[in-house]
């Protein structure tokens, strides 16, 4: 099993267990440090980069045509960046999670559209091959891959299927003599379409299972020049405009059998596996894309004057930028820690990457609008970058999963193990005399998740009231998800609000646990709380404010008007009108 792989099945997660009324504090503790050759080897890269980007990339260009210049894609290539973490034997640099992550931030922050090119080429494009490719795909595809001679695509997504994966409709028949697959579909909304040069395909192959015919979703490698391969038009969309994002149709594609990925029937499994790691890239983009708006506005609002003062010395202005920059520090600490759960294996780290994306995204996305309305006028102009902002960080809260079905995994894997434990209970209490050993454990565990809260051992005693604020809210997490699931039974799987509601406890959970974990590693470097004030102050602000949020989202589990809201939104569903019409034209 490749250290790369979340494997809920088998490995400890954090975020589950704070559902179970646990703090796995191994898992998020001691904070992450590149190693003495990554931050070595991270210097060199962005000093490379930076020199190259400056030079050569020009953002507002990118977006006003729509695409990369030659030079743009060939200095890509040349730099290395095209194989960042692409293993060595491959042709590639073999960065760890944690270099490659600061680099795709530091891609991000230069254009978000030539992150986008960079991240759908290794993050999803090419990493099911790296994740679970055959030593021959590897050699085959990933050496050019790595050097740029070829560009990596994902293709997942179709018109009748956007997050519903099995509703996929696109086939891969096999052929009689068994050497092939026919493939047939279309897919949309294909980042890299028209610079691809390989595809990583998920379609549905024919199988036989108990003597009925059934589909199984499947992965294969699809060369996208190979006849029947065909590209739809270049989208025109709000922003990361340079991004090449089309339709691609395969008409009786042959695929030959060797470049199938996986066994059939694995697909699913594959694609879960690379967004996992996938979403990781988006997180660290976001945030670093939220520090660089930021600064251009905190430069504006220190030189920008209204009423004889420069504008960022309103408490207005001055509560954006304090509660961003706590946010950001929160982010920070988030995707770091989950680059070091791939990085060490042996963790699942499907929640905390779907966690740091949907925070980083929202919190890039709320920035970009927030500076923007710092530059007033200025901000909604061409000339200046925060239109442009707002436009490409837009899309981060819908790549790769939207997050309204991050939150529902979120909430659903969550409670999966305490549903299977209540189930085991159950079925307890019908032969109460052959499981009193059980039934005894139960009480017993739950007698003592209610006296006594979970507590944290390695958090710095400076930090220890807000340490106790992020315990008792898992234990309040706890307490509340095994009401839930007695009340409701598998009725729970509706109930979106729910389901948002324990996602969004759990997700400020995880980042202020992040926070503390960082917030400690700084103060124990600097050599006490008095020499590290920023990151205490950061984490005095973040985690109260998290804490209240959490709070209130699990009063809301039982206090809250959730049947009014299903009727207001069924009304206007089935009317086809918001609400009531204005007492004017009535």
């Amino acid at each position: 099993m490749t250290a790369h792989l979340a494997d809920p099945e088998h490995n400890p997660s954090f975020t589950r267990g704070i559902f179970l009324g646990e703090i796995r504090e191994d898992l998020v503790f001691p904070f992450p440090e590149l190693t003495p050759p990554d931050r070595e080897s991270l210097h060199a890269i962005l000093e490379s980069f930076g020199d190259w980007s400056r030079a050569t990339v020009d953002s507002a260009r990118l977006d006003r045509e729509g695409r990369f210049p030659d030079e743009v894609r060939a200095g890509m290539a040349e730099l290395g960046m095209m194989g960042l973490n692409i293993p060595e034997e491959y042709g590639g640099f073999g960065a760890s999670a944690l270099l490659f992550s600061r680099v795709f931030a530091e891609v991000g922050t230069t254009d978000a559209a030539l992150a986008v090119y960079f991240g759908a080429h290794q993050s999803i494009g090419c990493k099911g091959i790296t994740l679970f490719g055959t030593d021959d795909q590897k050699q085959r595809w990933l050496t050019q891959c790595a050097s740029g001679e070829r560009v990596a695509a994902f293709c997942l997504t179709e018109a009748g299927s956007g997050s519903d994966a099995q509703a996929m409709r696109t086939t891969a028949v096999p052929s009689a003599d068994g050497t092939h697959y026919v493939m047939n579909g279309e897919k949309i909304w294909i980042s890299n379409a028209g610079y691809a040069g390989v595809f990583t395909v998920f379609a549905k192959v024919p199988v036989e299972v108990d003597g009925k015919a059934k589909q199984r979703v499947t992965a294969f490698i699809v060369d996208a020049h190979a006849p029947g391969v065909s590209l739809g038009k270049i989208e025109e969309k709000m922003g990361i405009k340079a991004s090449d994002t089309r339709t691609i149709s395969f008409e009786n594609v042959r695929v030959p059998v060797e470049d199938r990925l996986g066994e059939v029937g694995g697909g699913f499994k594959i694609a879960l596996e690379i967004l996992n790691s996938g979403r990781l890239g988006l997180a660290a983009g976001s945030s670093r894309g939220t520090r660089a708006i930021l600064n251009l506005a905190l430069a504006y609002a220190k030189d920008r004057k209204q009423f004889g003062r420069p504008i960022g010395s309103f408490e207005m202005i001055q509560r954006k930028f304090a509660l961003a920059a706590a946010d950001c520090y929160a982010a920070d600490a988030g995707w770091m820690i989950c680059a070091s759960m791939v990085d060490r294996g042996g963790i699942d780290f499907s929640l905390e990457t779907a966690a740091c994306k949907v925070f980083a995204s929202e919190l890039s996305f709320r920035s970009a609008c927030d500076a923007q309305q710092i530059a007033g006028g200025l901000g909604y102009s061409k000339e200046y970058p925060y239109e442009q902002a707002v436009r490409d960080s837009r899309i981060m809260l819908i790549f790769e999963g939207t997050n309204e079905i991050l939150r529902a995994l979120i909430a659903l894997s969550g409670l999966q193990q305490p549903g299977e434990q209540l189930k085991e209970l159950g079925r307890a209490f019908r032969d109460p005399l052959r499981a009193l050993g059980a039934i005894g454990s139960y009480i017993g565990g739950k007698v003592k998740r209610q006296l006594a809260a979970p507590c944290f051992t390695r958090v710095h005693p400076a930090l220890a009231s807000e340490a106790e604020s992020v315990c008792k809210a898992v234990q309040d997490l706890s307490g509340a998800v095994e009401k839930l699931l007695m009340e409701h039974g598998k009725d729970v799987i509706e109930r979106q609000f729910h389901q948002e509601r324990l996602a969004n406890a759990a997700m400020d959970i995880f980042l202020s646990t992040a926070t503390l974990s960082r917030a400690t590693w700084a103060i124990e470097k600097a050599g006490g709380p008095e020499k590290a004030t920023a990151d205490m102050d950061n984490a005095r602000i973040f985690i109260p404010v998290a804490m209240r949020r959490t709070r209130r989202a699990l009063r809301a589990l039982s206090h809250n008007q959730d049947g009014r809201l299903k009727t207001l939104a069924e009304r206007a569903m089935e009317e086809g009108s918001l609400t009531v019409e204005t007492p004017t034209d009535a």
